[in-house]
């Protein structure tokens, strides 16, 4: 297995499209997996029937994946016949069984170590193709599975954007540098700094990227290395408050990791957010960070600014407003309420692979999506025709203001 690679974490892993055999509940109480000739690779010739511990996850493009624990049972059901054999895997009926359909993408990952990782993903959802990128296993023209070993190519480095896909599956990938580690206790004081003053320290760190040249690669150069430096610092604070213990307070552990989690979710959009503000300032465009349109309305970036967003006499056509949303899930319609003066709204994701019905969507209410140039690649060739990069949006934005200031 390779550190910092799929491998470290997979054997093998094999994917499908499931048929409605595979996913009516209706059919059996055990549900056969079809074409499972290709898992032998993986799982090696059954000599007996093999019952091995499973985690089953069901996802849809909710924040709320289901998951229980379960078995699968690998076996040859010709294993006595000299020349014949017929392997076969079968699942029992589960929660995340009765959610299946088909048409959804069917995942079966042997792990390095733990049980056998089954994932069910809605078909056609923004989380079944993050899945299938992350895998490296496009859309296959045939009903059998694709299936993939070693794990180790450039592919499946893991990366800013793959790792959260993987956490939501329950991969916790280990992602220190213990480089900074005495520095960052030193600098901070052993505790969580404002998130404005740990993104200007992660980029402190990067001092050879100047996002005046390539605005899409230095923010997610930024991006990833802050992710890396907070989980760095994060892993030492935990461990040293998990090491006082909580005794019999339980309702104290409960909130104390909760506000683990809420802090990780907050963070990176708001990092996200001050990363854009330095490079919206290397390249010298006028902005102003959420400022106030109609009512308690307060878009992420405003270009050129709230005082002309509310002189009715300034162009709107000279007016651009940037939504900031690490991830889109259902939340980019929140900017649709946003810059009533604005016709067509933009909004910067990190966010890979998402539907083409959830970009059409976008489409059809006139949102622009902005994604990294690094990214366009996990989108089909027909999404990212629609696509704008960073550099577009600020070559768009600077073309703007120099029309509307020489008015």
């Amino acid at each position: 297995m390779k550190p910092g690679y799929l491998s470290e974490f997979f054997a093998g892993v094999a994917l499908k499209t499931m048929s409605a055999v595979e996913a009516d509940p209706a059919r059996s109480h055990q549900h056969e997996i079809n074409g499972v000739q290709e898992l032998i690779r993986i799982f090696g010739r059954a000599r007996e029937k093999n019952s091995l511990p499973a985690r089953f996850v069901y996802l849809d493009d909710s924040d709320q994946p289901i998951v229980e624990e379960a078995t699968v049972t690998w076996y040859d059901a010709r294993l006595l016949h000299p020349k014949r054999s017929e392997h076969r895997m079968y699942f029992p009926r589960t929660t995340v069984s009765q959610c299946a359909a088909e048409g959804d993408l069917l995942v079966i990952g042997k792990p390095q170590e733990g049980p056998v990782l089954v994932i069910i993903a809605q078909g056609g959802s923004t989380i079944a193709n993050q899945i299938r990128w992350v895998f490296g296993i496009g859309q296959t023209a045939f009903e059998g599975f694709s299936v993939r070993e070693e794990l180790e190519t450039e592919q499946d480095r893991i990366q800013f954007a793959s790792t959260f896909i993987l956490e939501q599956i329950g991969i916790v990938v280990k992602t220190r540098e213990e480089t900074f580690l005495d520095a960052m206790l030193d600098k901070f004081g052993g505790s969580f700094p404002p998130t404005r003053e740990f993104s200007a320290y992660a980029r402190s760190t990067l001092a050879e990227v100047d996002p005046r040249y390539s605005p899409d690669s230095a923010l997610m150069a930024w991006m990833e290395r802050e992710e890396i430096l907070f989980r760095t610092l994060e892993k030492h604070l935990l461990a040293d408050r998990l090491s006082k213990g909580f005794a019999d307070d339980t309702e104290g552990f409960l909130q104390f990791s909760l506000s683990v989690q809420n802090r990780r979710k907050s963070r990176v959009g708001l990092a996200l957010e001050n990363h854009l503000e330095v490079i919206f300032m290397k390249h010298r465009v006028h902005y102003e960070r959420a400022a106030r349109t109609e009512g308690k309305a307060k878009p992420d970036f405003l270009f050129p600014g709230g005082k002309h967003y509310r002189d009715h006499s300034f162009d709107a056509s000279f007016l651009t407003m940037l939504g900031v949303k690490s991830t889109c899930k259902d939340r980019w319609r929140q900017v649709l309420a946003e810059a009533a003066r604005i016709a067509v709204k933009h909004l910067l994701t990190l966010e890979t692979s998402i539907s083409k019905d959830q970009t059409e969507q976008m489409q059809h209410h006139r949102i622009q999506l902005v994604v990294p140039r690094n990214l366009h690649s996990t989108y089909s060739a027909d999404q990212v025709s629609s696509l704008l990069d960073l550099e577009g949006f600020i070559s768009l934005i600077r073309d703007r203001q120099q029309r509307a200031f020489q008015a």
